[in-house]
């Protein structure tokens, strides 16, 4: 018995607000499938990068999801990096997406099932330079979170001082005292003579992890300071793929993995460095400040993967405005409702979210252009965002 195709018919993307890309995915018969492709102030080139998507996957068969991911990694010579692996990462979820909803399961189904019912999901406060944190971590409880993400200074030069760690120390403090759990993101914007400090001053309040100590272009330095404190070091945003993970993994350089499964090849790569994370015992909590498309299908992953422990929610982030936050794109906000620091397996088809495409396109009539903010010291030097 030959199995039939289902052949790709065409492949759009939609720039929606706030800072998102949309991946649409239908084949000839049909069958429709959505991801998510954002890659935060370079939209545009991930864009451009699709184009080459469609010439390599307009015609070939749908339903052969790992393929089309060998196709689009290996056939372009060069390989990696957050834009072409951004647009990997959006139309493998739609892939994903698409046959769930031809087979009617959710992708976790496809992965092997689920592990557990519920996920555990944090959310973030603060912004760029919090101030009233703990009003803002009382907020989130109100909202059933049980935990939340901060960061853990503003921005930083090389060498701050003995002030820059005490006000860390005083942030993370106010909001420990509400009772949340907190994990701290260094975000990359502190450099080694700053870091050690920081982690060491921080490590007797307890932190859920500190995240990105340093630029994850500096292994040998994030190993050094994951072999000096007890809290757990997550890191993983800025790697895209399996091969990235690698050398953090083999020098017990983290705890948490945080793969971005809009940047790290979708749910085929994170699923596989997930699976290698835990051959070095090492948990998954994917980052996702983005849109429901990626949350959606992190929280396949999640429920599928054993190593998982916390994912990262979006939910009225400072990102998001009342343009368009996290639910703003769905049909049924409700099947991401948190209650008691948790959300449900999804347990639609596909991935388990049913996106408003009507309003999609409309708002992509009017594409964003989202950038980053640029901070400079009193030097007039830049520092990291």
């Amino acid at each position: 018995m030959t199995r039939p195709t289902s052949p790709i018919a065409k492949i759009e993307h939609f720039l929606v607000p706030p800072r998102w890309l949309f991946v649409r995915i239908e084949t000839a018969d049909g069958a429709v499938g959505w991801g998510e492709a954002s890659l935060e102030g370079h939209a545009e080139a991930v864009a451009g990068a699709l184009e080459a998507v469609r010439d390599r996957l307009i015609g070939t068969d749908a339903h052969r999801i790992e393929d089309a991911w060998q196709t689009l990694y290996r056939l372009g010579f060069y390989r990696g990096g957050p834009v072409l692996m951004s647009a990997i990462s959006g139309v493998d979820q739609a892939l994903w997406d698409l046959r769930g909803r031809a087979l009617g399961v959710p992708v976790s189904d496809l992965l092997g099932g689920r592990v557990r019912d519920r996920i555990r999901v944090y959310a973030w406060i603060g912004g760029d330079r919090p101030s009233d944190v703990a009003a803002a971590a009382r907020a989130r409880r109100e909202q059933g979170f049980d935990a939340v993400k901060m960061n853990g200074t503003e921005d930083l030069d090389w060498f701050a001082g003995p002030a820059a760690v005490a006000d860390a120390v005083e942030r993370l403090g106010l909001v420990r005292d509400t009772g949340m759990d907190v994990g701290v993101d260094l975000h990359g914007r502190v450099h080694k003579p700053m870091a050690r400090q920081i982690v060491r001053a921080l490590e007797p309040l307890g932190p859920m992890f500190i995240e990105e100590p340093v630029l994850s272009e500096h292994p040998e330095a994030i190993a050094q300071l994951a072999a000096q404190t007890t809290v757990p070091v997550a890191l993983g945003e800025r790697l895209y793929s399996r091969w990235d993970f690698k050398p953090f993994l083999e020098r017990g350089a983290i705890d948490i993995a945080q793969p971005d499964l809009s940047h790290a090849g979708g749910i085929s790569e994170g699923r596989r460095i997930a699976a290698m994370a835990e051959a070095y015992d090492v948990a998954l909590a994917p980052h996702c400040p983005l849109g429901p498309l990626a949350l959606a299908a992190c929280l396949q992953v999640a429920a599928a993967a054993p190593n998982f422990v916390i994912q990262e929610m979006s939910l009225g982030i400072h990102y998001n405005n009342a343009e368009a936050d996290l639910l703003t794109y769905l049909t049924d906000p409700a099947v991401l409702a948190v209650e008691g620091g948790t959300v449900a397996v999804l347990e639609g088809a596909g991935l388990g979210v049913t996106i408003d495409e009507a309003r999609v396109r409309e708002a992509a009539k009017d594409a964003h252009r989202w950038r980053n903010p640029v901070w400079r010291g009193r030097d007039g030097s830049l520092r990291e965002w």
